[in-house]
């Protein structure tokens, strides 16, 4: 019997801000988990950044920070695809025959964007409108099977979805229509602040988690952060929200029930609860944190997994626009 071959996965990450204890509970800790079922193809996305003024040094130092993460969580190079968007030059060539087939009220639709000029009013520039083109191109470059999405991103994969499907359409199957991906494991790690939302890195620094905290910081922030006044350690996401979020952290990283956590700290109050929280915490990111200062320290071996990656994506890229240059009717390449 002939073997299934393995489906692909696609994930794109912004190198700008802090990677913070929700995309490691949320994605890179399953990410190792991945590599073995499927083609894992991990993108840090630093195009998407320029949608907003950087620094360029700083820039180039974030990219490499989540490349030497990806790495300190145990993701193997050569069954992990872990490469830097910018290295890729199909991304925007793709790109933009995409944003021949995307109609602008579709764009218009899209909530990030709105959000997204209402905090930049200053520099609501076109790559911020036609970002989720590029979002599509990303994905349908490689064709992925399966994408893993949060809620905020459901609205830029069902573009990516919309588009592919107009295109094949009108060409035949050039593009795999992606599907999202759900994990199994972990879950959505909320603001330490407003436990409500999501906690993420573009949200003030005392709000979350980041995987490179020191010890006494992530004791201060996990201290200070919002439960309320019962004094009761219980999962109810609807009337304790703050209580039930750390509860889900405790859970994720330890492997303890919902149940076995009530029952631990039943009558000790939240004091002792958030410092076993910030223990746990502290355990899984320590050997992280310290893989991640060698990698990091390691320039040679960064500038090898570098090269060597987007030498890979390079050639999975050059092989999907053979063919929509073929079906648009550019002239082929001699190149």
């Amino acid at each position: 019997m002939e073997q299934q071959a393995k489906k692909t996965i696609f994930s794109g990450i912004q190198p700008t801000g802090t990677l913070t204890l929700g995309n490691y509970i949320g994605a890179l800790r399953n990410f190792k988990l991945l590599e073995d079922e499927f083609n894992c193809i991990y993108s840090i996305v630093d195009l998407h950044a320029l949608t907003v003024r950087q620094n360029p040094a700083e820039l180039r130092k974030a990219c490499l920070k989540v490349l030497s993460l990806y790495l300190a969580v145990g993701l193997d190079p050569e069954k992990s695809l872990m490469y830097f968007q910018s290295h890729v030059a199909e991304h925007a060539e793709l790109s933009w025959v995409l944003s021949c087939y995307t109609y602008m009220g579709e764009l218009s639709r899209m909530t990030q964007f709105k959000e997204k000029s209402a905090k930049h009013q200053d520099n609501i520039n076109a790559g911020l409108f036609t970002y989720p083109v590029l979002m599509a191109a990303d994905i349908l470059l490689y064709q992925a099977d399966l994408v893993p999405v949060g809620a905020d991103q459901k609205q830029h994969l069902e573009l990516s979805r919309d588009v592919a499907e107009r295109f094949n359409g009108v060409y035949g199957d050039v593009f795999v229509v992606p599907d999202p991906y759900i994990t199994k494991l972990g879950g959505r790690v909320m603001s330490l602040a407003e436990p409500t939302r999501k906690m993420s890195k573009s949200d003030p620094e005392d709000t979350y988690i980041a995987m490179l905290d020191e010890p006494d910081l992530i004791r201060r922030k996990l201290k200070r952060a919002v439960t309320d006044s019962e004094a009761l350690v219980k999962f109810d996401i609807e009337n304790k929200p703050g209580v039930s979020n750390l509860m889900s952290i405790l859970s994720t990283l330890s492997g303890r029930s919902m149940d076995q956590i009530e029952a631990d700290f039943e009558g000790k109050g939240y004091g002792v609860f958030k410092e076993a929280v910030a223990d746990q915490v502290i355990e899984s990111l320590s050997p992280i944190q310290t893989r991640y200062k060698e990698i990091f320290a390691d320039k040679a071996y960064l500038e090898q997994v570098m090269t060597s990656s987007a030498e890979r994506a390079r050639g999975i890229a050059r092989k999907t626009m053979r063919k929509v240059r073929k079906k648009v009717g550019l002239a082929a390449l001699t190149l």
